[in-house]
């Protein structure tokens, strides 16, 4: 079943209209007809199915008989803030992280970090990214979309007051302790928030995980395995979801 995205949806209303581009994007590119049933989801975990009742031209649809989704199940409120990748694996990470439950996106540039980004291009990118975004939760079923920020340097994440108390840094470090050691007791806490930082293709400084771990971070490894960012990444979202969702 088709899903269009209407923020600040009045899902009390008897119909809603969906217009401009999430309109024409029904319309023109998934071929949508009146009579069809579809979802319609606000962006903040709520949804309703309905039938389209009215359309015009490709600028507007209308969706009536509407009906309420059951609840979203809880789940663990996970930030994921990840060095830029190559190519179009920023992208892929961008889909995935939706996929696997991400509420916040945070695109990180270190010291060894490839792709630089100029202040236009940075905007451009999260722009474009929140598009993947949302498209990915139309895919996926996921009624909250996440957050993506612009891309922003290191030092001035690891210095902002808003992150939740479980911070994990994936580490190839001495000190790094298996993932599992840190997730098991914080489930038993109850823990239901966390933030992860990946590193890019070439990893984290030395003087970079100093700073983490001066800034809360905990060094965890996802294995003895050298995996890519992406990689990384699937592996990191996944184990947390697994642990820390009810």
């Amino acid at each position: 079943m088709h899903r269009c995205y209407l923020p600040n949806a009045d899902f009390s209303a008897p119909a809603l209209t969906i217009e401009r581009e999430e309109a024409h994007h029904a319309l023109r590119v998934l071929r949508m007809r009146a009579g069809e049933e579809c979802e319609v989801f606000d962006g903040c975990g709520n949804g309703v199915r309905g039938r389209i009742v009215a359309v015009q031209g490709s600028s507007a649809l209308t969706v009536g008989e509407l009906q309420p989704l059951p609840p979203e199940p809880p789940r663990a409120q996970i930030t994921l803030a990840v060095a830029l990748a190559k190519g179009t694996n920023t992208d892929l990470i961008m889909q995935k992280a939706v996929e696997l439950g991400a509420a916040r996106i945070i695109p990180i540039v270190s010291e060894r970090t490839i792709v630089r980004l100029k202040p236009d291009e940075a905007q451009a990118k999260a722009e474009k990214w929140r598009r993947t975004v949302l498209e990915a939760c139309k895919q996926s079923g996921v009624r909250r979309l996440p957050a993506v920020e612009v891309p922003q340097p290191l030092p001035a994440f690891l210095q902002r007051a808003d992150l939740p108390a479980l911070k994990l840094v994936c580490a190839i470090t001495p000190q790094a302790q298996p993932l599992r050691h840190v997730l098991e007791p914080a489930r038993a806490r109850g823990e239901s928030a966390a933030v992860v930082l990946i590193g890019p293709e070439g990893d984290f400084s030395p003087a970079e995980y100093d700073s983490a771990a001066a800034a809360g971070f905990t060094h965890v490894s996802l294995g003895s395995i050298i995996l890519r960012v992406e990689t990384a990444v699937f592996s990191a979202l996944a184990s947390l979801r697994y642990a820390l969702d009810e």
